[in-house]
């Protein structure tokens, strides 16, 4: 890696929905083997973002992925969590970083994380920078997984269909069933039904 300056990149995904971590990554990109494509993960076809996150895996310097579980959600809020996850994102890396691209406008300490001297919050960096537009495929394509998985042990809610965001269908099935453990229960809908069903309403 010498000869290069360790950039990682940082995106999420998952801030908004109602069950489900919250997930990270942290990618630092190899200018010798550029993978071309790269867009904010939101602007892609599920498809084409499976193809990138498998091609920024195999040819990126280094990728990091961390998490933060809907309990630890509850117990700091979801802006604190997001920025723990992001953390072990970064620690992640199998090298550490000397700078952060952290899409967004805020930062989370750099207190702790080896190696880094620097970091910058880019708002829109998931769609004007490319390190960081790296990390929200890996991100994204992470949690799906993960949600998908999730379905075989809650098939009740459909994770497999809306991976845990505020949709009609999820709404209703919260509604019928209550909350499960992967939900965030500081969350104002899932709250809701919890309240109903313990009345029996």
């Amino acid at each position: 890696m010498s000869g290069q300056e360790r950039v990682a990149g940082v995106d999420e995904a998952g801030r908004g929905p109602l069950a489900g971590p919250v997930v990270a990554a942290a990618v630092i990109l190899d200018a010798r083997r550029p993978v071309s494509g790269i867009a904010d993960s939101k602007r892609l076809a599920a498809r084409e973002r499976h193809r990138l996150a498998a091609l920024i895996r195999g040819q990126a310097l280094a990728v990091g992925v961390g998490w933060a579980d809907p309990r630890e959600i509850d117990a700091l809020d979801i802006l604190r969590a997001t920025f723990l996850a992001m953390r072990r994102a970064v620690l992640a890396l199998p090298h550490p970083p000397s700078r952060l691209l952290v899409d967004g406008h805020l930062l989370p300490s750099l207190a702790g994380l080896p190696g880094v001297t620097e970091a910058r919050a880019l708002v829109r960096g998931d769609a004007n920078d490319i390190a960081i537009g790296a990390a929200s495929i890996v991100a994204k394509t992470a949690r799906d997984e993960y949600m998908r998985s999730a379905h075989s042990r809650y098939p009740q809610y459909a994770f497999d269909a809306h991976k845990g965001y505020g949709t009609v269908q999820h709404l209703e099935r919260l509604a019928r069933h209550g909350p499960c453990p992967l939900h965030r229960l500081s969350f104002a809908p899932v709250a809701a039904a919890r309240a109903r069903l313990e009345a029996g309403t």
